[in-house]
């Protein structure tokens, strides 16, 4: 079973190329915090963790803090800033990552056997180790005659007996593909060019098999006669096991272990100095003292390195777990020698007489400033926005909570700048042209902000203030006013809009954060629709809240109806095409209508938005068409077998990639002819998405279905395009029809829109007939087909079938 490294939060492809640097090890991804936290429940084998900090959608400071509390592998940051060989910066590159990952690896493993222990009897009793002491000869050289130790854990994992290890020696043992790096190495420790290092490598096992280890070797200082003396530390890999093995070895092999500890071991009494009785070399490191100056407390005591906020919490929490015979584990600040304040990261036991009074206290010190920062970094990053510096959403949420809590009769209010206008500019001019603009509005807005109004970046184009003690809503009006004078001296320039929503938080406002500023952000987009230099801002009330409940209201009762639940109902009904030359009903249009319980009958221009702002009209549009198309059948199966059934599509459901197929089998269900259906789509569509658009719609044109541009005149260009578009229709729009009443028939352009339609050899229809004049104009000019009130009103299936029955006829000319 390999090693394992988990990656949390990252993208892909930041993911692969952690993946191909680090090929050797399993590189497995989670998505979130809580997937991680499974992971590091449940995987084996788990060496390293490395916490994408850059990601929106990941709290990296709440995941290092939960993984610090039983910390079983290393940790690595991805970060676009930090110090510290723990921090991966962006962008990422293999180089980079094979090479810091396996320093931090290498060094974790020497930490993770210092840091389990506080003595060196402990360590050696813990330590899943195999240990050789060799003196004076080496592996190729015969027989060891000098001395040489070998604890039982190392004739465990490499398979041999001392007395066989000291006849044949390592290098025999050692698997030949691993044996000339480990030499190479071993004769520069010997050269004294190297005081240790460390390798995987395999050894073979009497019966021919082999097994992994992770070795360290180490020279031994020793004043004999031998020429040379080293320690090999090796553990078992294969299965990564956690044994636990006591160890008996000189005073001289753990100066040797405690050398390669990131930090100090302590022995002290428990007195209000910490008078020091021992500690390690890596005192002088950590604190810049030799060893010497701190036992005895001979040139300074412990106590006066530790900063002295700390020193009172640090010996009520040893005066805590002392009694209790409990670990000591505490974070705080020392002063070095040098002046410098440094974290860190002490955990300590007591030892007791057999009356059970403190005798000493043991431990480790460990630096953790590295960590701190980081941690620092991260908090600063989890409250801010970094391209501006301002604090961000998730910090205006928690103020937000702890004065719903706290301060329910402040009057408070929350002031949302909304600058979505600059996502269109993004796309004209580039990325770093917003991001300009955005630098620009945060430096004009902080000239705002004040102890009672706090300027926060909630959202990639949205500024908030939240304003506290003001004294009446006038003073918000002219606080507003304020932002859009300062605002105006540079966006007007750009042509960029902006709006402004404000929200009254009062006594009985909704304790739901996330409503709140979900109102907030109502009432600004409301702002940004009005014209600019009129009223930029816009209070959220009452009226705009029903309309939002409205809204939702009306969302929740189509997610039902596309889920074929609820009590509504989306039906349709039908208004009659009429054909100018034969003065008969030749077609219909299927007209989508929503019924509520709780709202009544809901206009088609307030639900068809929000079906394709929420994706329904995919689900909705699906069974729109099939009950048009179940009607068309009918229509045929009563004889009526030229009628057209037109059937307006949105361009959501025109690029959905099974759309024409999906048509194509409901067509075959329903078994109708295809030339008798006629899609209608708004001239808008083709604004974007150009060609795909354009591809399907000669797709359905192959299948014999016809394709009708709706609303033609009033949006995108088409006449520049049309004679390159897939259509035969084009439906003119009610505006150029209502013009007729008030122009003269020299000055109305729509008799030229007709004929460009027929020149092109495209059918022409007529929306919103209702009157004769109109009707008459029609008729002179050569249209086609008309709809409208003059023929009729959009109706039921069974009125429809009674126009077909009558084929009532338009009067003609005198």
């Amino acid at each position: 079973m390999g090693d394992n490294i988990l990656v949390v939060g990252s993208s892909r492809d930041d993911w692969a190329t952690i993946q191909a640097a680090l090929a050797v090890y399993n590189v497995i991804l989670a998505k979130d915090g809580r997937q991680a936290l499974e992971y590091v429940a449940n995987l084996s084998n788990l060496v390293l963790i490395i916490i994408d900090a850059t990601s929106e959608t990941l709290d990296a400071l709440l995941l290092l803090h939960t993984l610090e509390q039983d910390p079983r592998c290393a940790v690595m940051l991805i970060s676009q800033t930090g110090e510290g060989e723990s921090v991966l910066h962006t962008p990422l590159t293999r180089a980079c990552v094979s090479d810091q990952v396996q320093q931090v690896l290498q060094k974790d493993r020497c930490k993770q056997l210092n840091k389990q222990s506080s003595l060196f009897n402990a360590i050696f009793w813990q330590a899943p180790i195999g240990i050789t002491i060799s003196h004076g000869i080496g592996p190729l050289d015969g027989t060891i005659n000098e001395v040489f130790s070998v604890n039982p854990r190392f004739e465990e994992i490499t398979g041999r007996t001392r007395a066989e290890l000291k006849a044949i020696g390592w290098a025999s043992i050692t698997h030949p593909d691993d044996l000339e790096a480990d030499l190479v190495q071993f004769k520069r420790l010997q050269a004294g060019e190297i005081q240790s290092y460390s390798m995987e490598k395999r050894y073979i096992k009497s019966d021919g098999s082999w097994v992994w280890v992770s070795m360290v070797v180490a020279s031994l200082q020793i004043q004999s006669n031998h020429s040379y003396s080293h320690i090999c530390l090796v553990q078992d890999i294969s299965q990564r096991k956690q044994a636990e093995q006591q160890l008996a070895e000189s005073e001289r092999s753990k100066s040797v272990l405690l050398s390669h500890l990131p930090g100090l071991a302590y022995r002290t009494k428990f007195d209000p100095d910490w008078t020091v009785l021992y500690v390690s070399d890596g005192c002088k490191n950590l604190t810049g003292y030799e060893p010497a100056s701190l036992v005895g407390n001979r040139d300074i005591s412990f106590n006066e390195l530790i900063v002295p906020f700390y020193r009172q919490a640090i010996r009520e929490e040893w005066e805590r777990v002392l009694p209790l015979h409990q670990t000591f584990t505490y974070e705080y600040e020392i002063i070095k020698a040098d002046g410098q304040r440094v974290w860190v990261w002490e955990t300590g036991q007591g030892y007791y007489t057999q009356r059970g009074e403190v005798q000493e206290l043991e431990g480790i010190i460990l630096d953790i400033s590295i960590r701190k920062k980081i941690e620092q970094e991260l908090t600063f990053h989890n409250e801010h926005d970094l391209l501006t510096g301002l604090y961000n959403r998730r910090h205006l949420e928690n103020i937000l909570h702890e004065d719903i809590q706290l301060h329910a009769c402040l009057k408070r209010a929350v002031v949302a700048v909304n600058l979505s206008a600059l996502h269109t500019a993004s796309m004209t001019y580039g990325y770093q042209y917003t991001q300009e603009i955005i630098k620009k509005v945060s430096t004009a807005l902080l000239v705002l902000s004040n102890e009672q109004c706090l300027l926060c970046k909630t959202h990639e184009y949205r500024f908030s203030f939240y304003v506290k003690n003001y004294r009446e809503k006038q003073d918000l009006i002219d606080f507003c006013k304020r932002i859009s004078s300062l605002l105006e001296t540079f966006l007007i320039i750009e042509g960029i809009n902006w709006g402004i929503g404000i929200v009254e938080i009062g006594r009985d406002a909704t304790k739901d954060v996330e409503q709140l500023l979900r109102n907030l952000l109502v009432a600004s987009e409301q702002a940004l629709q009005q014209l600019h230099g009129q009223s930029s801002y816009c209070f959220f009330d009452t009226e705009m809240e029903e309309r939002l409940y409205r809204e939702e209201e009306i969302t929740a009762e189509l997610s039902r109806i596309a889920a074929g639940e609820g009590s509504g109902s989306l039906f349709l009904n039908y208004q009659p095409i009429f054909e100018l030359a034969s003065n008969k009903i030749v077609g219909f249009e299927a007209l989508a209508r929503l019924q509520i319980s709780s709202l009544g009958l809901i206009p088609p221009l307030q639900f068809i938005p929000i079906t394709e702002k929420t994706k329904l009209i995919i689900p909705l549009g699906d069974s729109i068409i099939l009950q048009a198309l179940r009607f068309l059948n009918t229509l045929h199966g009563k004889g009526y077998h030229n009628i057209v059934m037109s059937i307006n599509i949105s361009a959501i459901q025109l690029l959905k990639h099974d759309f024409t197929a999906n048509l194509l089998r409901m067509i075959k269900a329903m078994q109708v002819d295809p030339r008798c259906i006629c899609l209608e789509i708004t001239e808008s569509v083709f604004a974007s998405n150009y060609q795909d658009i354009n591809r399907v719609l000669g797709q359905l044109q192959s299948m014999g279905i016809q394709i009708a541009i709706d609303d033609f005149g009033t949006g995108y260009s088409s006449l520049a395009r049309e004679r390159e578009l897939n259509i035969n229709c084009l439906k003119i729009d009610k505006f150029f029809i209502d013009k007729l009443m008030t122009l003269t028939d020299e000055e109305a352009i729509t008799g030229d829109i007709i004929s460009l339609a027929h020149k092109l050899g495209h059918c022409v229809v007529a929306e919103g007939i209702e009157h004769e004049r109109q009707l008459q104009y029609l008729r002179k000019f050569g249209c086609d087909k008309i709809q409208g009130y003059l023929i009729s009103r959009p109706v039921d299936e069974k009125v429809a079938l009674s126009l077909l029955e009558a084929q009532a006829h338009i009067p003609s000319k005198d």
